[in-house]
């Protein structure tokens, strides 16, 4: 029996990340942080306990990695039904929308996840891969809109789309999603 390939053991790996943060995003939707072990994770991916920590190193990290991944995917998603040719401000209303969405759908995760960003640890807010691919999206669109330092004017909007997250989250305080995309929206000059 021959030895696999390097590739082969990329894309096994690479496979595994990937049950593991689809089962951290479910868990934690289901049954909150503090309810869902590493255990649990490796459970409903059908994987190694074990094989959690080798690819984490801890449930704060892989929580964050893992809403980074989900964010990442769902405007991959929505931007690739987009074509080429439509108006920059389409790209950046279905960013934002995709976004709002998302904390719609899944208000307990995202409100871990914001909540975990604003503890304070050492660890801070993680800018792991799956991070920076979501913010590689982010700049792309306003890149596309001839924005003059993507990267710079990407943490202004990330912080705008935390903010609004936060709105639509805050326990006994939330703000209407449509008033909030409104004011992002205003804030863009993108028409509703």
């Amino acid at each position: 029996m021959s030895p696999r390939r390097a590739s082969v053991n990329e894309a096994m790996r690479a496979r595994s990340r990937a049950r593991i943060m689809q089962a951290t995003v479910e868990l934690v939707d289901e049954r909150g942080f503090a309810g869902t072990t590493l255990g649990d994770i490796a459970e409903r991916a059908g994987l190694a306990r074990g094989l959690v920590s080798y690819y984490f190193p801890g449930k704060r990290y892989l929580l964050q990695s893992s809403t980074h991944r989900l964010m990442h995917l769902k405007l991959a998603a929505a931007l690739a039904e987009l074509e080429e040719t439509d108006p920059p401000d389409l790209w950046l209303a279905t960013s934002i929308d995709t976004v709002l969405t998302l904390t719609r759908e899944r208000p307990t995760l995202m409100r871990t996840h914001l909540a975990l960003i604003l503890a304070p640890s050492a660890e801070g807010f993680i800018q792991d891969e799956e991070q920076r691919r979501f913010g590689a999206l982010l700049q792309g669109v306003l890149r596309r809109r001839g924005a003059a330092d993507p990267v710079a004017e990407h943490a202004v909007l990330r912080s705008a789309l935390m903010g609004a997250c936060m709105g639509m989250l805050l326990p006994g305080a939330e703000t209407s999603p449509a008033l909030i995309r409104a004011d992002l929206f205003a804030r863009y000059g993108l028409r509703p």
